[in-house]
């Protein structure tokens, strides 16, 4: 149901939606089965400005709102899920900047990327995860300088970047009070990529790690003040999950259409197995959860847009979206039965691309952990 959008926010949909159709599904099987990045269809991508869409205008972005960013998002979700993370996640770099940066550190990282580059967020570590407060990434001052030692790892575009937002530690002994975030160009000394992973699901999407050596940032490349890298990680995550709560529909919505179709044209028993209950209770299960996951989310951006307090709410969307997305892909599978097994068809796909958002921007276990300390205070 899409009564509570604007008429630019449908326009924009059906403007995503047609890009969709045209670019990403008829390659979308055949770059998940070889694993590569289809860097042509991203570049499309970013000339329609659907990788800065929350960027303000006057540094070159498209200067929309997180609702209309979840509209995006949840229709390129749609139509490849590791797509819509690629994309979305130089939004998630952005972040950082917008809530933290000056105007010099804004109008440096859109140069960076409003003309079609990717950005990375470099925040999880082999031993630092869902534990932020773990990371042994360092940032060491000397004179007007940082530099930055360490690895990242799990990091959505990190082989692909120009440039990175990085949280590191300026002062180990004060735990997460001593984080701190940089804004880190690809091309400094000392900058190169490790490993890239072989993901089960989102494989459209580019996932590596990140190396650090004896980076030299000039200390203007702070973000804020030092001890603020915490804070400025945690309202960060607040503020993307719903765009990841956003794909998250997005698949369930794809799982539901190719469903649909197939309820109507399989037969059994001389008959679609449209017409038997199992199925028609199943269904409506689907789109019970697709639905309600749909409007939480666009309620959570709603307070992103109103400056409310979100933690709760984004982690609610967040967590009841990557559920939702697993057990509606699940069942799509189990609809289909041995075509949905068959990587012939496309629910499978899902069902291994919806994994993963149970995973990052934060586990649905820290998700509750959330949840329930919101509840508590």
């Amino acid at each position: 149901m899409d009564f509570l959008l604007t008429e630019v926010q449908m326009e924009l949909m059906e403007m995503v939606k047609d890009f969709g159709e045209k670019e990403i599904d008829p390659i979308a099987l055949e770059y998940d089965h070889k694993g590569e990045f289809p860097i042509k269809i991203y570049k499309k991508a970013f000339e329609m400005g659907l990788h800065t869409l929350e960027y303000p205008e006057k540094f070159g972005g498209s200067g929309v709102n997180a609702v209309t960013a979840t509209v995006v998002n949840e229709e390129l979700g749609k139509h490849d899920a590791g797509f819509a993370t690629s994309v979305s996640a130089v939004g998630l770099a952005a972040k950082p900047v917008l809530i933290a940066g000056t105007d010099n550190q804004k109008k440096l990282f859109a140069d960076l990327t409003i003309h079609g580059a990717f950005a990375a967020f470099c925040l999880t570590e082999p031993n630092a995860g869902s534990d932020a407060g773990s990371v042994k990434t360092t940032a060491k001052k000397v004179g007007n300088e940082y530099i930055l030692n360490g690895r990242k790892c799990f990091i959505t575009n990190g082989g692909v970047s120009n440039v990175y937002t990085v949280i590191a530690t300026t002062d180990s002994s004060k735990g997460v009070k001593g984080l701190s975030a940089f804004l880190v160009e690809r091309d400094r000394e000392g900058v190169s990529v490790g490993k890239e992973e072989d993901k089960m699901g989102i494989r459209l999407s580019n996932t590596t790690d990140v190396i650090f050596e004896d980076v030299r940032i000039p200390e203007t490349h702070l973000l804020g003040n030092e001890g603020d890298g915490f804070k400025i990680a945690m309202v960060t995550l607040d503020y993307s999950r719903p765009n990841v709560a956003a794909c998250s529909v997005g698949i369930c919505q794809a799982a539901i259409d190719h469903c649909v179709k197939y309820a109507k044209e399989r037969t059994t028993f001389g008959k679609p197995i449209a017409t038997l209950q199992a199925i028609q209770f199943m269904l409506a299960d689907m789109e019970i959860s697709t639905e309600t996951a749909r409007q939480y989310t666009r309620y959570a951006a709603s307070l992103v847009d109103a400056k409310k307090p979100v933690s709760k709410a984004a982690a609610i969307a967040k967590c009841f979206a990557g559920d939702a997305a697993m057990k509606v892909s699940t069942d799509a599978v189990q609809i289909l039965a041995g075509y949905g097994y068959s990587r012939e068809y496309p629910v499978e796909k899902l069902m291994r691309d919806a994994k993963i958002f149970q995973i990052f921007e934060g586990t649905n276990q820290i998700q509750r952990l959330v949840i329930a300390g919101q509840m508590l205070r």
